[in-house]
């Protein structure tokens, strides 16, 4: 499917090969990529080729460009309505009279479809994001992974592919454990409060409950010999930050930690005890299974009911344990074990990930320097358990077998880890996931004078964040209460709110670390989701005040320049989707969705409307629903629903 800024970009192109050819005929077919001007002012599309000429014949671009201009035959070129030689660049201009009216009536027409474009290639793609461990509730930390994944997600099959939305429990592993331990000790009592919140207290409470019993006991195996000072100096600066943790933990919940210190305190064993669950687990014994089981569901049913507020789905959920337990993850340390890459000692192993470069000359395909050297990496404990990166790979491979393509949605500190997992698969023979196995890697959300630690119980949970936004926007909304009545005014904090924290997560590029601040994240003037909706509010009070919109109009008469400049953002908006599916990048889709707003305000506040002259009123309108169109269709893309009003 093509569509109307595609074409002026294709005859653009067509006339200046054409004019090159009768002019300096051996750059014909190789015209460089013609860009969109950063001020409007000098066209829609220019060309640099008379620099690029220049450069090889040391001639002025000026003249150059002069030359090539006056071999440019227009004809036919209905969308070029002229091409302007400035400081020796080749500027085209669009003719807004035929283009602006072929993208109002293919807005209008297309309507809720409008900016999407299907590939022509559709591929089965998995999303594999959040995927937290099931101790606690979902944080700030998390909520960037969630909201990635779920914008990637809804661009990809709005694109076309068939997407695969994955969770993956990760339920084996020491954290789990403990948490089941301290449940355990306590006779499983019933959760106060929101379920996953609880079991985040429950957890660092045991947590912490075990380290001070832990380190008591080594000090006292010690004793006061001289021999040992520095490791007993060790060890009680340990304590003492433990008893630190502790008072903290006593103060936001007493009675739980008294209850779980005590539980503890009368084991003979903990650390013995926490591993002995940890090796039971993964046997999948009966107790032990149902016990983390039961622990994992209820904490799972917590992060679902935040989920659901924030209209993320999942469509497979898949348990790290189950990969164990039908034998997926022996058969792939089994055939590790077999390459002639592994290191063991008794039942350890490691791999050397760079032998596996350098075997296979691999720098070339994975873009790895060739001074860098890739740590090895160990697959398995000296008691022959598996670790993280081991069963990674057999769920990696177990992906494959429904996805051309995998996304995992991981933070950037895993770059490494994901890196050794795809240079294992590749020494594994799984050549197709090595290649199409996509780290999709996002940076920290920083919250200014917040300091963070699961240990501490110390973490921002996107809960309390979520009831914030809501609190924040229900303050702005007081006075008009009243006027939307309470239903609809709930819904429109909710949307507001809600829109404001995925905006924000999904704005900036996703390997940048992002400050969350709520001046920025609720900004009525500037890059946010209540900056966006208030341009489609704007649009719509328009509309509303016009009554029925025309279903056709002369865009001729939308001659003022914000109009030509809306018309041509609007135009972009099927380019930018497609650049924001198949590069994954939703914050195109963000900046667009701001950019346009942004002119649009201008648009509103310089350009009456309501008054104009019949005609021009008609064409108006249509450019205005246009660009509620567009803004709405950008920001659902990304998830986030604009409010009618505000």
């Amino acid at each position: 499917m093509s569509w109307v800024l595609q074409q002026f970009r294709e005859q653009c192109e067509e006339a200046l090969a054409q004019a090159l050819k009768n002019t300096f005929p051996e750059w014909a077919d190789n015209i460089p990529r013609l860009t969109v001007p950063s001020n409007f002012e000098f066209g829609e599309l220019s060309s640099s080729v008379p620099h690029e000429i220049a450069k090889k014949y040391d001639g002025a671009p000026h003249e150059i460009a002069e030359k090539i201009n006056k071999a440019m035959n227009l004809t036919d070129r209905t969308l070029v309505a002229a091409v302007e030689e400035v400081s020796g660049y080749l500027n085209f201009r669009l003719n807004y009279t035929t283009a602006g009216t072929v993208i109002l009536d293919a807005v209008s027409k297309q309507n809720e479809n409008y900016g999407v474009i299907k590939t022509s290639t559709p591929a089965r793609i998995s999303v594999e994001h959040t995927s937290a461990n099931p101790s606690g509730p979902l944080t700030m930390g998390h909520a960037r992974n969630s909201i990635l994944g779920d914008a990637l997600a809804r661009i990809l099959k709005a694109r076309g592919h068939l997407v695969n939305r994955r969770f993956y429990v990760d339920d084996v592993g020491r954290q789990v454990s403990i948490l089941a331990y301290g449940y355990k000790l306590l006779n499983k009592p019933k959760p106060k409060g929101k379920v996953d919140h609880w079991f985040g207290r429950l957890y660092a409470c045991t947590n912490c409950a075990m380290q001070l019993e832990i380190t008591n006991t080594k000090l006292k195996v010690l004793g006061v010999d001289a021999e040992n000072s520095e490791e007993r100096d060790k060890l009680q600066r340990n304590l003492d930050e433990w008893v630190g943790i502790a008072a903290e933990l006593e103060s936001s919940d007493k009675e739980l930690f008294h209850q779980v210190a005590s539980a503890v305190h009368g084991q003979a064993d903990p650390e013995k005890d926490v591993e002995e669950i940890g090796r039971n687990y993964e046997k999948n014994e009966k107790a032990t299974s149902a016990l983390i089981r039961e622990v994992a569901d209820l904490c799972l049913a917590g992060m679902k009911s935040t989920l659901d507020q924030m209209e993320i789905q999942f469509d497979t959920w898949d348990w790290e344990s189950d990969l164990i337990w039908d034998g997926k993850v022996d058969t792939v340390l089994s055939k590790l074990r077999n390459l002639p890459f592994v290191k063991s000692e008794g039942l350890s192993a490691s791999l050397d990930i760079n032998a596996i470069v350098e075997a296979y000359a691999l720098r070339g395909d994975f873009r790895l320097s060739q001074n860098y050297e890739v740590p090895p990496l160990t697959i398995a404990r000296s008691d022959g358990t598996t670790l993280y990166p081991t069963r990674d790979m057999a769920y990696t491979i177990a992906k494959f077998s429904d996805s051309d393509k995998v996304i995992n949605v991981i933070a950037s500190e895993q770059n490494l880890p994901q890196l050794q997992i795809r240079l294992a698969l590749y020494a594994l023979n799984e050549r197709d996931a090595a290649k199409n196995l996509v780290h999709y890697a996002y940076g920290l959300v920083e919250l200014p004078g917040t300091k963070m630690s699961k240990r501490r119980a110390r973490f921002v949970a996107l809960d309390d964040v979520i009831e914030q936004a809501r609190m924040k926007v229900a303050a702005t909304m007081a006075e008009r209460k009243e006027t939307f009545g309470k239903t609809e005014s709930d819904e429109i904090i909710t949307a507001i709110a809600l829109g404001a924290i995925r905006f924000a997560m999904l704005s900036l590029n996703s390997v940048k670390n992002l400050t969350f601040t709520w001046d920025r994240v609720l900004s009525l003037e500037r890059n946010s989701s209540p900056f966006i909706n208030y341009a489609f509010t704007r649009a719509g009070s328009i509309l509303r005040k016009l009554g029925e919109v025309p279903r056709e109009a002369d865009a001729s008469l939308l001659t003022h320049p914000l109009e030509h400049l809306l018309l041509f953002k609007i135009g972009q908006m099927p380019q930018i989707f497609i650049e924001s599916a198949d590069q994954l990048k939703p914050e195109e889709l963000a900046s667009y969705a701001n950019s346009l707003a942004e002119k649009f305000h201008e648009y509103y506040e310089k350009v009456d409307v309501i008054h104009s002259d019949e005609q021009v009123k008609n064409a108006r309108a249509m450019l205005v629903e246009a660009v509620q169109i567009a803004l709405r269709n950008s920001m659902k893309l990304l998830g986030i629903r604009v409010s009618e009003r505000m």
